[in-house]
């Protein structure tokens, strides 16, 4: 008789929450992590932007929560927006079974009632990036899942309260327009994302929240305002300098987010929603698929083929 082994992407095997953290502007760390350690990983879609941080985060009470760190834009911040390997980036979280991923970025305000320092949880988010591989599929196999919800609802709740709890100013929900970059919009640009509804313009969380889907991660957002892009007349432009300064501001306030966040969230994945996102997604008859792309999308879609 053949044993049946569990994929490790499948369901079952993925009883153990571990929360991801991807680190923006200003974010190159996150505190508590006990016995860290760094680890490099090797994907199929090439080298995330730097090497992985790994450990526990102790929580009274409960069982220790294991934690992966990765900044975004590499030590140093050194990749822009559009040099980042998203899709190298999502599969090395996947690799290192992480469950939850919660994305920590600087944006620039696009209403008055958002001032610089504070918080945003957007639940939409509206693709204006240009050069980004956007999906894990293709090269023979094809795949559409559903981004109506494109923010996991239960995390980003907890998102919201563990910010409320530190004491930050929270608006919860709003959509977050992802532009290309590197350079700040223009002030037409800004004024037309305003007439859209927007609340907030950001580089880097699409296509993000979009591979997370497909890889069947939970994602959400905490954005930290860090300007009035160009849009509000009555300030100066953005710049570098005031972006840094705000930036410098916000770091403790994200961590100690961060640290809430852990202590709220339960030990097993029993509320994960998306732990099926690809099971009606792929189009794709099973045999069509090419075997070299099969073993390239082995972690994110095998439990299916």
């Amino acid at each position: 008789m053949t044993e049946r082994h569990t994929h490790p992407a499948s369901p079952e095997a993925r009883a153990e929450l571990v929360l991801g953290v991807v680190g923006g502007s200003g974010l190159y760390e996150i505190d508590g992590l006990q016995a860290a350690r760094q680890v490099e990983v090797e994907t199929p879609f090439g080298r995330p932007s730097d090497a992985y941080t790994l450990g526990e985060l102790a929580r009274e009470g409960a069982p220790p929560l294991r934690a992966v760190f990765l900044p975004r834009h590499g030590r140093g911040h050194v990749l822009t927006p559009s040099e980042i390997n998203y899709r190298a980036n999502i599969h090395g979280f996947k690799q290192l079974g992480v469950t939850h991923l919660l994305s920590v970025s600087a944006v620039g305000s696009l209403r008055e009632h958002i001032a610089p320092g504070h918080v945003v949880a957007p639940d939409q988010f509206i693709d204006r990036s240009t050069q980004r591989i956007a999906t894990f599929f293709g090269n023979g196999v094809v795949a559409h899942v559903q981004m109506g919800d494109p923010v996991d609802a239960q995390l980003r709740a907890r998102v919201v309260a563990a910010a409320r709890a530190e004491g930050a100013t929270v608006h919860d929900g709003g959509t977050c327009v992802v532009m290309e970059g590197p350079a700040f919009s223009t002030r037409a640009e800004s004024e037309l994302y305003r007439s859209w509804g927007a609340s907030v313009i950001g580089m880097t969380a699409l296509p993000e929240a979009k591979l997370a889907r497909e890889a069947e991660i939970a994602y959400a957002m905490l954005a930290l305002s860090t300007d009035y892009d160009c849009w509000h007349v009555s300030e100066a432009e953005v710049s570098v300098a005031d972006v840094i300064a705000v930036l410098q501001r916000n770091v403790a306030l994200s961590r100690r987010i961060i640290r809430a966040l852990a202590l709220a969230l339960p030990a097993r994945c029993a509320e994960l929603p998306y732990p099926r996102a690809l099971a009606h997604a792929i189009i794709t008859a099973p045999e069509r698929v090419p075997a070299a792309t099969r073993a390239r999308l082995d972690l994110i879609l095998g439990h299916y083929l």
